[in-house]
C-alpha cells in the first residue's frame, strides 16, 4: 500500500489540476483495502477517485484521497460466454483490447474511453449505444464502514444512464476491488448509434470484424475528442438529457434537423453537445477555461485554467441552454 502525505494530484485528473490532498493512500490488494477503510473510519474527509477521467478539482482537498491499484484480468468460460474478472484499477481500455483480441464480444463499442475499471461500475460509462452496465456480472468490494467483503450482482447497483448506487447511495461507502463482467464469444456487433456505419462506409468495410469495429470507435473518438496529454479535459462533460414526449416533439417542431435518440415511447434522449453548438459554445473561450472546437460536449483547459474557471464556463453554457431550449443539463463529471 502507497502512503503519502501533501500530495499532488496533478497525476490523478485529466484535466490538469494542480491540486494537493493532505494524505494520498492506494490500495494494490483486497488486505489493502480493508487498511484503507480502516483508516477512513478515522472520520477525516476522504474521496475515493479512479484514473481522474471524470473528475474536476475546484481546490485542495483537506483530507485523504484513496485510489485502487489492483491489477488483474482472469477469464473464467461460461457456456457460450466468458467472465473477465478485473482488478479495479485495471485501465478500462486495457480491459477492452484485452477481450477483443482474444475474440470476445460485448465491450468493442466503448474503446478508448478514459478511467479504471472501478470507474466503470460507478460511473456506467457508455459510448456508441453500449454501457457498462450491459457488461457487468458482480462488483466485489470492500465496506469503508466494517472492513466486510461485499459481492454485489448487477440488480443491486441499481444502474440508470451514467448512475449507480455507488454514484449516489453508496457513494464514499466502498472501496471497490474487483468487477466482473460477462462478453460473449458469438458475433454479435452494434453498428447502428452515430456515425458508425458512416465511417465503416468511408474506410471501405462492409462486414467488419471484432478487430476492425474497435479501431473504427477509436478513429472517430479520436477525431473528435483532445488528448488529455495534450489538453486537459475529462470528455464528456454533460450528460444528454432525457425529456419527455411532449417537450420533443415541441423542440423539434423548431428545429426540425434536431438530432435525438429513442428510449421509451414517453422519452427521447437529445444530444447536450448538439445544444451546446447551437447556443454558439463551440470553440469559444471564457478565459483559460474553453469548449472543444470540435465536439461541443468537451471543456477544455486551455492552459492554466483553475477549476473555478472551468465551473464558471460549465454555468454560463448551463444558463444558455435553459434560455434556449427550456432544459437543463447536467454534468457528468464529478465536481469537488
Amino acid at each position: 500500500m502507497k502512503d503519502y502525505k501533501d500530495y499532488s494530484l496533478l497525476r490523478h485528473n485529466t484535466f490538469g489540476i494542480d491540486a494537493r490532498c493532505r494524505r494520498f493512500l492506494e490500495y494494490d490488494s483486497t488486505d489493502d483495502a480493508r487498511q484503507v477503510a480502516e483508516h477512513l473510519r478515522s472520520g477525516e474527509p476522504y474521496l475515493i477517485i479512479g484514473g481522474g477521467s471524470n473528475l474536476l478539482l475546484t481546490r485542495d482537498f483537506e483530507g485523504t484521497v484513496v485510489r485502487s491499484a489492483m491489477r488483474g484480468i482472469e477469464v473464467t468460460a461460461d457456456g457460450n460466454d466468458v467472465l473477465l474478472t478485473c482488478g479495479s484499477g485495471e485501465v478500462w481500455d486495457d480491459v477492452v483490447a484485452f477481450a477483443v483480441g482474444q475474440g470476445f464480444y460485448g465491450a468493442e463499442n466503448l474503446s478508448l474511453i478514459p478511467g479504471d475499471v472501478g470507474a466503470s461500475a460507478v460511473q456506467n460509462i457508455g459510448a456508441y449505444g453500449a454501457e457498462a452496465a450491459q457488461l457487468i456480472e458482480t462488483v466485489k468490494a470492500v465496506s469503508v464502514a466494517t472492513g466486510d467483503v461485499c459481492t454485489f450482482a448487477n440488480a443491486d447497483c441499481q444502474y440508470g444512464y451514467r448512475q449507480s448506487r455507488f454514484k449516489h447511495a453508496w457513494k464514499n461507502q466502498y472501496l471497490i476491488t474487483r468487477v466482473t463482467y460477462r462478453l460473449h464469444r458469438q458475433a454479435a456487433l452494434n453498428l447502428d448509434y452515430g456515425n458508425i456505419r458512416a465511417e465503416l462506409e468511408r474506410q471501405g468495410i462492409a462486414e467488419p470484424t471484432l478487430a476492425q469495429l474497435r479501431q473504427v470507435i477509436i478513429d472517430i473518438r479520436r477525431a473528435k475528442l483532445p488528448d488529455p496529454k495534450v489538453q486537459g479535459n475529462a470528455g464528456s462533460f454533460f450528460m444528454n438529457p432525457v425529456v419527455s414526449r411532449e417537450k420533443f416533439e415541441s423542440l423539434l417542431a423548431d428545429y426540425p434537423q434536431m438530432p435525438h435518440y429513442h428510449v421509451d415511447d414517453a422519452h427521447e434522449k437529445i444530444p447536450a453537445g448538439w445544444m451546446i453548438d447551437q447556443c454558439g459554445w463551440k470553440g469559444r473561450s471564457l478565459g483559460p477555461a474553453g469548449v472543444h472546437d470540435k465536439q461541443a460536449l468537451v471543456l477544455v483547459n486551455r492552459g492554466g485554467a483553475t477549476g473555478a474557471d472551468i465551473v464558471r464556463l460549465c454555468e454560463a453554457i448551463r444558463h444558455d441552454v435553459s434560455q434556449r431550449f427550456g432544459i437543463d443539463i447536467h454534468p457528468e463529471v464529478n465536481i469537488i
